[in-house]
């Protein structure tokens, strides 16, 4: 009889965690201004994403795959676009930025890569490309 109890206590617990959703993700979005978009898709375990704009026609994506992943994007204006890609186990990301018309695309591949940016004034450009493990990148511009 405890040998039976045991098994369904074991059965119980495995179709628990089978069907409890995958909330071990994180995604946190907030949006003041109009017309403001954003959207991602995480695939694996505690990948976040975090997605701050103010102002408007500001858009904001992050793609993260794998495990441990952050992503985390803030802008301020109009008509800013932000986008993170991640690959593998605990990549880093960051973008803010502050005026109109920047974009920033960061692509990370592999183990332990960080990214970061800044973009002030109008019209930056930034596109950061990690392939491998152990990468740091870091930018900051002022634009007119």
């Amino acid at each position: 009889m405890i040998r039976i109890s045991l098994i369904g206590a074991i059965l119980l617990a495995a179709a628990g965690f089978a069907a409890s959703p995958a909330s071990a993700n994180d995604v946190r979005i907030e949006q003041y201004g109009w017309q403001n978009s954003a959207g991602g898709v995480q695939n694996g375990w505690r990948n976040r994403v975090r997605v701050y704009q103010e102002g408007q026609f500001n858009s904001a994506t992050g793609q993260q795959y794998g495990s441990h992943n952050l992503s985390a994007i803030g802008q301020q204006g109009a008509g800013n676009y932000g986008a993170t890609y991640q690959y593998g186990n605990r990549n880093v990301a960051g973008i803010g930025q502050f005026g109109s018309g920047h974009t920033a695309v960061l692509t990370q591949d592999g183990n332990g890569n960080v990214a970061a940016g800044v973009q002030v004034g109008h019209g930056c450009a930034a596109d950061v490309n990690q392939g491998g493990s152990g990468n740091v990148a870091a930018f900051v511009q002022a634009c007119p």
